[in-house]
């Protein structure tokens, strides 16, 4: 409800007979105390109309259920023939018309400007080599640039392709710089200055590991080997005369493993070449250990050592193992499973209590002492 306030000084209504109040009646508004229109008009009743009464057809008594195997009476048996002779079968499926068969929509998107071309899209996709289907790649039988890069000993994959997208590499006179690039076996490869120079300031490492230290990531509360490359570990004898730089040790990881119990020759490089050649799966080289053991190995049990003993179900390389003196043996293997020295012993009757690793390839530990590390020489080979 609306109140209608008076301003200040304005006059009430009068109540005097003959004048004329403040607020005049709308005649468009209704009088609120007579009745509407449309209630005053007389309302007319309409009669409802009754159902006629349904006549109650005769009911016929109901046939009795037919005993199961028995005959169907010959008149529904003929309206049941005539019902199926009048029926058309169905089409099989693949007689029936393709459904839209003269529409020649694309498949995918259908916009004219995207390039696609009315009446032939769905037909031939020769026609519009815009959306064919992607060439497979040429010649897929011939070696990526990277993997024969490797196979050559030019660097390792990584630094392959680090050297083709710097534009370090030309195959035949020609530069390459596209990763993925196929080329024939005779293909001639060379690297840059570049690529050469930046292989020369990459180092590698020959470390004496002490027991306690573990090869690769610190486990088991043992720290890893590379913490003993610093400069006070440095070998004073070392022949390279090479000035240590943190630089160094950036990307450093050791090339093959060696027990937390085992002493001796470990390698950490920089050069993925080096890695390869060591622990790469087509790797030959050579690691030579001085085992000492206990217990008693007889002829047949050294026989196997050399050649016929198996772990975890794969059969090993053959070894070079002979007597070193009475208690210790020389270990000569092609291969680095895990703890495979130890196990191999174990396999005929021996207990390792001390693994000493003197050389890798023809890099020999020499005069390096216990926990000192030295830098590989220049013209050094494994």
């Amino acid at each position: 409800m609306t109140t209608l306030k008076l301003k200040p000084g304005a006059a009430a209504p009068s109540k005097t007979p003959g004048k004329s109040p403040v607020r005049r009646a709308d005649p468009a508004k209704r009088s609120r105390t007579s009745a509407p229109e449309y209630v005053k008009a007389p309302r007319v009743e309409i009669a409802e109309a009754k159902p006629a009464p349904a006549v109650q057809a005769e009911r016929k008594p109901r046939p009795a259920p037919a005993k199961p195997g028995a005959a169907k009476p010959a008149a529904k048996r003929e309206s049941h023939q005539a019902v199926a002779a009048n029926k058309k079968p169905y089409a099989k499926k693949e007689e029936r018309p393709r459904q839209f068969a003269d529409r020649d929509t694309p498949r995918r998107g259908g916009k004219a400007r995207d390039g696609f071309e009315q009446g032939t899209f769905n037909q031939d996709r020769n026609t519009n080599p815009k959306f064919s289907p992607k060439p497979a790649p040429s010649q897929p039988e011939l070696p990526r640039l990277s993997k024969r890069m490797a196979e050559l000993g030019l660097c390792s994959r990584r630094e392959a392709d680090d050297f083709i997208a710097n534009g370090w590499v030309t195959v035949n006179g020609e530069v390459v710089d596209v990763l993925g690039t196929r080329v024939a076996p005779d293909a001639e490869i060379k690297v840059s200055k570049e690529a050469q120079k930046h292989q020369s300031e990459i180092v590698t490492i020959l470390l004496h590991k002490p027991v306690g230290y573990v090869s690769g990531q610190a486990e088991d509360g043992y720290e890893p080997a590379v913490v003993l490359v610093n400069p006070e570990n440095h070998w004073d004898e070392d022949p390279t005369q090479i000035v240590f730089k943190r630089g160094h040790l950036r990307g450093l990881a050791p090339a093959g493993r060696l027990d937390i119990d085992s002493t001796g020759l470990l390698v950490l490089t920089q050069d993925g070449r080096v890695a390869r050649q060591l622990i790469g799966e087509d790797s030959t080289t050579e690691k030579e250990y001085l085992v000492r053991v206990t217990g008693t190995l007889s002829e047949d049990g050294l026989k196997k050592l050399n050649f016929g003993l198996s772990l975890d179900g794969v059969k090993l390389k053959p070894a070079k193992v002979s007597w070193q003196n009475e208690d210790q043996l020389r270990f000569v293997l092609r291969e680095g499973r895990k703890r495979q020295i130890r196990r191999m012993c174990e396999l005929v009757g021996l207990t390792v209590v001390g693994l000493k690793r003197v050389r890798i390839g023809s890099v020999v530990l020499g005069k390096l002492p216990v926990g000192t590390w030295r830098y590989l020489r220049p013209g050094e080979r494994f």
